[in-house]
Order: structure tokens, then sequence, then C-alpha cells
């Protein structure tokens, strides 16, 4: 197959969008591609179609760029569809967030056990949701034999959504599992072979062993009080507290943003978070941590929109220097290396029947046991063409029952909620919920927040 097209959906995230570009780029059996750029945000939309063409002629290669501002356009003819967008922005999350903690539950009413990631809101995203299924509904319309590449949160819920609501054929990615490299470097090994099992933010460590096949799992043990943790940033918790404690727990590393994922053992307050965590921050999803991050996305997003006026002022982008950590993000996209994002690699193996291995989000239908069939699971899997062999992979007893059944049961509660539009349903998940002291407390917050959470809805259907 020649002359792809690849609908982007939320391109004006630039810097995903650019490592997507980037790896297109760099990928010669991919040439002649027409790219599909499509944004609300069409400033944003066209800052990334103007680092795209610079990118395209830096590399010499012969890649199409257009602009569109309807999910119908980006889709319609499409062989593959990408979707990174967040429906509503941060702007929407901090305003939930606000609600949430106005009526008592720190951090917002999606922090839920087993589901801590800040950004990874089930409860209160029916606006995500709602854009998930309409994108998948117009691939249904327009592109029936497309590929829907998920890359947008919450993956678990998104990916489970449309594979069980719609006929069209998806795959979620994340990029969680490149976090086992964090427990290769502690032991000091370079060349190993590894496996992770589980739902996404929430896989772990199910094969670590060298090329001779020795298990690596006795190293990690005699190098854990040699390590001394202070983490680099709020996302640098691959061997915190929390996930040797996890691992005593339940038997196998917690790989990725699995660390992140427990219970209230780790997030009842900053200054368990510090605990666990680390200082200063207490992690990526304390109100510390969270700031962070989102004053560094803020940073990033006003550098790449400099960036397209200083092409546009006619200087090659790769000659820019910053001075700070955006030169990484410079070098890797002008670099020969791809950016380990798996959407162009995949797509490579689908057309070019090239084989590689990934690590899929695919509805379950058996490739883990214990695990019902009908909940998005993310495991390994060889692809060549159409053909994708899933790995066969064993985790204990207690990471089924203990972690992936409860995480996996409140992610259908949030879908059956969000499908029904039934709050009395998240009145009843919100009477479990450890922070709650009455049922006054959640009638009024339901009140309150879900008027808001269904206008934001609605507006995402209403849109093009």
């Amino acid at each position: 197959m020649k002359n792809l097209k690849i609908g982007i959906i939320g391109a004006g995230s630039a810097v995903f969008s650019m490592r997507i570009i980037s790896d297109l780029c760099k990928t010669p059996g991919l040439g002649g591609t027409h790219i599909c750029l499509m944004d609300i945000d069409q400033r944003r939309l066209e800052n990334t179609y103007i680092l795209a063409n610079a990118l395209s002629k830096y590399f010499d290669v012969k890649l199409t760029f257009e602009k569109v501002s309807s999910i119908e356009k980006a889709i319609d003819g499409s062989d593959f569809v990408i979707n990174t967008a967040m429906a509503g922005g941060h702007n929407y999350l901090e305003e939930v967030r606000q609600i949430g903690e106005k009526h008592g539950y720190y951090r917002g009413i999606d922090s839920q056990n087993y589901n801590f990631v800040h950004d990874y809101r089930n409860l209160t995203n029916w606006n995500q949701f709602a854009l998930f299924l309409k994108i998948a509904k117009t691939i249904e319309k327009f592109a029936p034999n497309a590929w829907y590449l998920q890359a947008a949160n919450p993956i678990l819920e998104g990916t489970t959504l449309v594979s069980t609501q719609t006929n069209i054929k998806m795959v979620g990615f994340c990029h969680g599992h490149y976090a086992v490299e964090n427990l290769a470097n502690l032991i000091g090994i370079e060349e190993y072979e590894w496996q992770v099992a589980g739902v996404n933010h929430g896989i772990w460590l199910t094969e670590f062993k060298a090329k001779d096949g020795r298990d690596l799992y006795p190293e990690l043990a005699k190098h854990r009080d040699k390590h001394v943790y202070k983490p680099n940033s709020p996302f640098d918790d691959q061997l915190s507290p929390v996930a040797w404690d996890m691992y005593d727990f339940y038997g196998l590393f917690p790989i990725g943003d699995t660390v992140r994922n427990s219970t209230w053992k780790y997030h009842r307050d900053l200054q368990t978070k510090i605990k666990w965590y680390g200082a200063p921050w207490g992690g990526a999803d304390s109100e510390i941590g969270w700031k962070w991050y989102v004053d560094s996305l803020t940073s990033v997003v006003n550098t790449v929109d400099k960036f397209a006026e200083i092409v546009l002022a006619g200087q090659r982008l790769d000659k820019i220097k910053t001075g700070t950590e955006i030169d990484v993000y410079i070098d890797e996209i002008f670099g020969e290396k791809l950016s380990g994002e798996q959407h162009i690699p995949f797509i490579d193996s689908l057309v070019n029947n090239n084989e590689r291995r990934f690590v899929v989000n695919m509805l379950n239908k058996g490739k883990i046991a214990g695990l019902d069939d009908d909940i998005a699971v993310e495991v390994c899997a060889k692809v060549c063409g159409e053909n994708i062999q899933f790995e066969e992979t064993k985790l204990p007893k207690r990471i089924i029952d203990w972690y992936l059944k409860p995480r996996t049961l409140l992610a259908k509660q949030a879908l059956e909620a969000f499908l029904t539009r039934d709050t009395k349903l998240i009145s009843d998940i919100l009477e479990r919920d450890c922070r709650t002291k009455s049922s006054e407390q959640v009638r009024s917050l339901i009140d309150e927040l879900y008027p808001f959470v269904i206008s934001q809805m609605k507006k995402v259907e209403e849109e093009q």
C-alpha cells in the first residue's frame, strides 16, 4: 500500500505531533503519505502545520500536509487515524478537580483506588468518551477499513469503549513500558529480555531475563538497599518507595504509570505522597507535582509557538537553540533514532510487513486468564502485516484478584455510567469512597458537577 492517508486528531498537540511526523520522515517505506492535521485550536494547528512542513523539508522526504477543522474531513478516506486530543484540555480537568475538592474530595472525584493519574479521568470525562465514540463512528461511516490508533487518555476506558461499541479496527498505545530501562540501569545490564502485561497504567514486569536466560529479579533485590532514591522530576518514580512496596505485596514489579496507581495508602494527602514519592513534589499527581507538569507543558507550548514564528522568518528549525531542556526535544526530532512512540512503527509493520514487537492495548479475549474478555488489556505482541501474535503471559493470582479485577471493575462502572448517563451510578461509586462523609455530600457534588460535565459532553457532540 502506498500513498497512505493518516488523519491526526488533536494535531495541535505539537510535541506529540512532531514526534509522529519525525518518525514518518525516518520511515522510508511510508514515503508519499498524506497527513491530515485536525484541531479545533486554529493557532496551534497552524503552528504544527508550519513545523511539519519544515521538518519534512529538512529530511527531504515526500510527505504532504493538510489542515482541516472537522473530524469528518480528517477521517474521510484515511487508512489510519491517530487520536491524541484531550476534550476540554487541561482547563477542563482543573475545573472538575476544583469542584470535587470544594465538596471534600482531595484531588477530585476521579482519584480512586488504582486510578490516581491526574489526567486519566473516567468518572467526569464524559466529554472525552463522547469524542472517542464520535471519532470511531465517523471512521465506521467514512473509512470503515481504517485502523484507529488511540493515544489520548484514558486508554483503558477508551479502548474498551470503542472496541465494544463499534466494529472498527483499533489499538491503544502508551509508552509506560519504557520504564523497564530504569530497572536495567539499576543493576547495570544493557542486554536483557523483558515482558509486561496488565491493563494500561497497570502493567507488571512478568519477565526480566539476561540474554542467557538468567532471571534478573534476584539482582533487583541485591541492589535495593544500595539505591538512594531522589527523584529528578515528579515523574521519576520507577524506583520510588511506592514501587518497592508494591513489589513486596504483589510479587512483581509495577512498571511506568502503574507506580502512580494503587491504593489510598500512598495518596491520602500531600504529606503521604511526599513520603512515598519523594520530596519536594510527592509524585506527578500531587498538587505540587501536577502544577510542575502543567507549567512545563505551558512552557513547551509557548516555545513551539516561537519556533513557528522563527521558521516563518526563514531560520532553519534544527539551528534553533533555547538553552533549556527543550533542546533535547529538538535534537530528538532531528536525530536518526525514532521517538519511541509506537504509532508509526506499527503502521509500517502493518503496511510493509516489517515484523516488530509492540506493547498494545486491545480487548482481552483470553489474552490474560482471569479477566473479562470485554475489557482492554495491555500485552506484548509481534505484528507483521495484519497478523498480530500475542505473547503468552501469566500474572500472579494476587495481581489478578487484588489489582486488575478492582481496576477493570471501576473502568466498567465508569463506562456504564457514561453510556446510560446515570449519575446514580456515580453516586454509588462515591458512597464507597473513603473521602465521603455523608450522602448529602455526594448529592451536593452531583448537583453541581454533573450539569457542567453534561454540558461539556454535549458541546463535543455538537462540534464538527
